[in-house]
């Protein structure tokens, strides 16, 4: 018997992130694999511990921690058996990390690595240096982000898969001693 009393609505397209709050919620591996888990739909706790292989609890907590910081939000709940049943969604489909912080990068890096461990496909990672120009740069980033932004996906019940994009300038080596 389900009732559904909040009609879910749909996220943002994107969802500048900057806040402090946020940069601590976005500092934890399990926290951005709950994030990377409602990229496409919403789902229960019940349904994130399965899927992300952990304690209910465990999900119940991470998840009041990005709700308070802003990035997921309740979408919808029904009254299941007695109880009510919530279905989390993240706020945004893409989050824009303008200022990127260490210890939320670290921990994207870390989900990442998560992710790859538990993938039973092949995966693809590289890591190239290149000289650029800065009007070169600017155009490959516009470029990598039109490619992901435009990826048509395929339909209910396929595979997702997960797609890291980075571009950054390498910080200059400080000088070995006087010139």
């Amino acid at each position: 018997m389900a009732d559904e009393t909040q009609r879910p609505h749909p996220p943002e397209d994107v969802q500048e992130v900057g806040s402090p709050q946020q940069f601590a919620a976005l500092a934890h591996p399990l926290r951005q694999r709950i994030l990377f888990a409602l990229g496409h739909r919403p789902a229960t706790i019940s349904g994130l511990a399965v899927q992300l292989d952990t304690r209910k609890g465990n999900v119940a907590h991470h998840l009041k921690v990005l709700r308070e910081a802003g990035l997921v939000y309740v979408a919808e709940t029904r009254q299941v058996r007695g109880g009510t049943e919530q279905y989390y969604q993240r706020t945004a489909r893409r989050m824009l990390v303008a200022e990127p912080q260490g210890a939320g990068t670290a921990a994207m890096f870390g989900a990442f690595a998560q992710e790859l461990d538990r993938s039973q496909a092949e995966s693809v990672v590289t890591l190239r240096h290149l000289r650029l120009t800065a009007e070169q740069a600017r155009r490959l980033g516009e470029t990598l982000a039109r490619l992901v932004d435009e990826a048509e996906e395929a339909p209910a019940g396929e595979p997702v898969h997960g797609v890291l994009v980075a571009l950054y300038e390498r910080a200059r080596p400080e000088a070995d001693g006087p010139a």
